[in-house]
């Protein structure tokens, strides 16, 4: 499956005080490489689309304000009404975090349902 790269740059907004990025931050960045890496995907009429289910995060090593890194956003597996998703946090050849996410299709009545073929073949 296809690896897409998104790059960020650290900001004085992303962090505390002490100029280490929020670890809360690390999700909005992750949801803007997934969002940019998912732009191509048309939903049908009347579904709601995806919605993150879980999500597990393992911090390695803190980002710093200006840190240049890339976001890179792989499916890894792709269910019947689910896709888990691999997210790393790279700076340089450094993996500063990695992120595990499931995300769910929901139908209009925002219960689960079978991911449209059309889709499916977006994360192949």
């Amino acid at each position: 499956m296809k690896t897409h790269s998104f790059p960020f740059s650290i900001a004085y907004a992303d962090t505390d005080v002490s100029g280490i990025a929020y670890h809360a931050r690390f999700i909005e960045i992750a949801e803007r490489a997934r969002m940019n890496w998912s732009r191509g995907i048309k939903y049908p009429e009347g579904d709601l689309g995806f919605v993150v289910r879980q999500l597990d995060i393992k911090y390695s090593i803190p980002l710093l304000v200006g840190d240049d890194i890339i976001v890179e956003t792989t499916p890894m597996t792709v269910g019947a009404a689910s896709v888990k998703i691999e997210q790393k946090f790279l700076r340089g050849g450094d993996v500063c975090a990695i992120m595990h996410i499931t995300i769910a299709y929901l139908g209009r009545d925002m219960r689960p349902k079978a991911i449209p073929e059309s889709i499916v073949k977006f994360f192949e």
